[in-house]
């Protein structure tokens, strides 16, 4: 019978994403959206301007129109150097709304534009929108109104065409309306645009909480598994040593036990360093001499083989486990034969066979407080990106199979389970 964790295929690659909408992009491209419209409107403005500037004092007409027509630019400018846009959207806004509220005073001869409207009628809503952009939304709100207000009153003068109330209102409605519509728009894209960072704000928040609860089960992973081999075993061991030979066994565990819990305190997760095949070669024979169990040791295909040191180290602990289990567990008959097989794997990494042919179980009814197979073997070798395969039958044998990285579990060895 046969105990195999699930296996999952392997990963697709990642395609890089866009990146999403941010307030911070939002905020460049509705400025440079503002600053292109102050032009485009500018220079359809440039004509009607001229024609009423003889009407008009010079200086007004020449502070008004450098203020008004350079803070587009300057908007367009820092919008593109992302930089001081806001400011300069404001500073159009403010300037508009004093060239509103000073054109009466600045027109000397009414009857030229009374044949037509003020110049400053064709930039009303882009300075509504540069106001939108500028300012929080309740004081945009503020100016959404103020502005065609003003508008609509100074239509009302000589200087502004003398027209009808309903004229006036009217223009002041459409106003409102454009502006309205622009001021809108922005706030619904800044409230997205603030929702997007908030969300992905709580899944980085999420992930970090996510990742710190894994590294958190993986140390407790760790933690059982030397439990388990390097104390616990030591434990049993020393309990049941009444030969001299026993006892010496118990010493060598106690010895690879405090071994095993400094490495364990000196492991980094961020150990980038490999770990060559030939000694965990050498580390299988020496920790099988020191078991004082006759055991096959074969090693094919190592030559210049390495791995990474954590699965290295995963590997070695799991064939030690699985070796100790074999051990105790197996049978102290004549006839029992063990064997340890490593051998070089598939994608550059290794594989490590432990069998025996002693008294076997059934995996399905290891109880799930027993950690040598869960926690030792199958979950220390999955986190290290490596597989697990657990064979054994009652009366037959057992043999473990150990795989980095995860993939297929390839045959056994002549003379296993079969």
């Amino acid at each position: 019978m046969a105990a195999d964790p699930a296996h999952a295929g392997p990963t697709p690659p990642l395609r890089p994403s866009r990146n999403p909408i941010s307030r911070a992009l939002l905020e460049k491209v509705v400025g440079r959206v503002v600053g292109a419209a102050g032009i485009v409107f500018g220079l359809q403005t440039v004509p009607a301007m001229l024609a009423q500037i003889g009407s008009m004092q010079s200086a007004w007409a020449w502070i008004i129109g450098a203020s008004v027509f350079g803070g587009f630019i300057a908007v367009a400018v820092a919008s593109v150097v992302v930089r001081g846009a806001e400011t300069a959207a404001a500073f159009v806004a403010v300037s508009y709304l004093i060239a509103l509220i000073t054109w009466p005073l600045a027109v000397t001869d009414p009857s030229v534009v009374q044949t037509s409207v003020p110049w400053l009628w064709y930039l009303c809503t882009v300075a509504t929108a540069a106001a939108a952009y500028a300012f929080t939304a309740w004081i945009a709100v503020g100016y959404l109104f103020a502005a065609p207000l003003v508008y609509g009153l100074i239509r009302l003068t000589p200087s502004g065409g003398a027209v009808s109330f309903a004229h006036a209102t009217l223009d002041a409605t459409y106003a409102v309306l454009l502006g309205g519509a622009v001021l809108i728009l922005v706030v619904i894209l800044r409230q997205a645009a603030a929702n997007v960072d908030g969300a992905q704000a709580l899944a980085v928040a999420r992930y970090s909480s996510a990742i710190r609860e894994h590294a958190t089960e993986l140390e407790r992973v760790q933690v059982d598994a030397i439990v388990h081999d390097s104390v616990l075993t030591t434990f049993i061991q020393a309990a049941r040593a009444y030969s001299p030979e026993e006892r010496v066994l118990a010493t060598n565990m106690a010895r690879n036990a405090m071994a095993h819990l400094a490495s364990a305190a000196a492991a980094t997760p961020f150990d980038e360093s490999t770990t060559s095949l030939e000694s965990m070669r050498d580390r299988l024979v020496t920790v099988s001499a020191e078991m004082g169990v006759a055991v096959d040791l074969r090693a094919e295909g190592i030559g210049g083989r390495s791995v990474p040191s954590a699965a290295a180290e995963a590997l070695y602990s799991a064939a030690v486990q699985a070796f100790v289990n074999s051990s105790q567990h197996a049978g102290d008959d004549a006839g029992v034969r063990r064997w340890i097989r490593l051998a070089a794997g598939p994608e550059g990494g290794a594989i490590i066979e432990v069998g025996d042919t002693g008294r076997g179980f059934d995996p399905s009814g290891v109880p799930g407080e027993r950690l040598g197979v869960r926690v030792s073997i199958v979950e220390r070798l999955g986190n290290a990106g490596g597989r697990a395969c657990i064979d054994s039958r009652p009366g037959v044998g057992t043999v473990v199979r150990l795989l980095w990285p995860s993939g297929e579990i390839t045959p056994p060895m002549p003379g296993s389970l079969s």
